[in-house]
């Protein structure tokens, strides 16, 4: 049991820590919200998206790379929307924001987003080849929380140097820019590694 957990753990996060896009999303998110909530909401969708591919297996390999696209770039877009169109006033501190919105923006930007990555497919060939469907989700969870818990602890520390170098007008275009650039390099990467 331990040595199939540290080996999926091992794999999914070595599959993942190298050009991810979620990980620069969690430490974008967490230089505006809290970390606390950022963690709560990422550790959900996680946990989630960990369980869909341990359950499914390869299936989630053999989604349409179109439809994973499509999924992956609504959900950076539907992010970015909603950062453009938050008025843009500086906020006294990270906290300002209720912790229930700031988890459930993270949980949104990291659920609904790259399907069927290496992380997934990862977690899904261990699940298939051990046989330990919860001992390699567990595995694959903590794998994730540990990337996602280092972007927002970078994400975190940014957050005073941005507050104190730049404009919220600065802020919100360099967001919305940012997320628009990440969703469209999910749907490159995507359609790019279906052919």
């Amino acid at each position: 049991m331990i040595p199939v957990l540290v080996v999926t753990f091992g794999a999914v996060f070595v599959a993942e820590i190298v050009g991810d896009k979620l990980l620069y999303t969690t430490g974008v998110l967490a230089t505006r919200y809290r970390v606390a909530p950022v963690m709560c909401g990422m550790a959900l969708a996680f946990m989630g998206k960990m369980a869909v591919a341990v359950m499914a297996g390869k299936a989630i390999s053999q989604l349409p790379p179109l439809l994973i696209a499509i999924v992956s770039s609504l959900s950076f877009v539907g992010v970015a929307i909603a950062l453009w169109r938050k008025p843009i006033a500086r906020a006294d501190a990270a906290g300002d924001h209720p912790a229930a919105k700031a988890a459930i923006v993270t949980f949104t930007a990291i659920f609904f987003s790259e399907w069927g990555d290496v992380g997934q497919i990862t977690a899904a060939t261990m699940a298939a080849r051990f046989g330990s469907p919860l001992v390699v989700w567990m595995g694959a969870v903590l794998a994730m929380v540990t990337k996602g818990a280092l972007a927002a602890s970078v994400g975190s520390g940014v957050r005073g140097w941005i507050r104190e170098n730049l404009s919220p007008r600065i802020i919100q275009y360099g967001g919305v820019a940012l997320l628009l650039v990440l969703g469209a390099l999910s749907v490159m990467e995507t359609l790019g590694a279906s052919r």
